[in-house]
């Protein structure tokens, strides 16, 4: 029944989706998820299914995740959904503008153009390391830490100016 499968598909899908929507009360992706489902496990269990009971057997398959979907969907709580109804906003960050991107690419340019050791120390300073923990990380002293640092923010200011 493996090579027929095409065919079945061509045939049966549109009948079995209309049989899950009728079954299930539920959004038109999750009918199309559990009819999927439906027939990958078709493809594995081709051999113990006989094709004159095929749609039944996808039918009753395809109902049966379709539930499962929904259940899970239940459990599943939300962040936006949460925000909507307590009134917030969801988390939106907004697409920079081209002239931000610029300006951002520039500013990474001028830190690529830093010698390695205050690269290194300028990302370790952005990623919250404290001058004690560079020192650590480096085996450098603090002090060379924090005059590093200070190079290399006023050579990046110099070249923003």
């Amino acid at each position: 029944m493996v090579g027929d499968l095409d065919e079945l598909y061509r045939l049966l899908a549109p009948q079995l989706r209309q049989i899950v929507r009728s079954q299930v009360r539920a959004a038109e992706p999750v009918i199309e998820d559990a009819c999927q489902i439906a027939w990958s496990q078709l493809i594995r269990r081709a051999d113990h299914v006989r094709r004159e009971t095929v749609l039944s057997w996808l039918a009753t398959t395809a109902v049966h995740e379709a539930l499962k979907l929904l259940q899970r969907d239940r459990r599943e709580l939300s962040l936006d959904a949460e925000l909507e109804r307590a009134g917030e906003l969801p988390f939106a960050s907004p697409a920079p503008e081209p002239a931000e991107i610029v300006e951002l690419r520039d500013r990474l340019a001028s830190v690529e153009r830093l010698p390695e050791r205050q690269q290194r120390l300028l990302w370790m300073h952005a990623a919250g390391l404290t001058y004690v923990e560079m020192a650590d990380s480096t085996g450098d002293t603090r002090r060379t830490v924090e005059r590093q640092l200070l190079r290399a923010k006023g050579r990046l200011e110099r070249e923003a100016a």
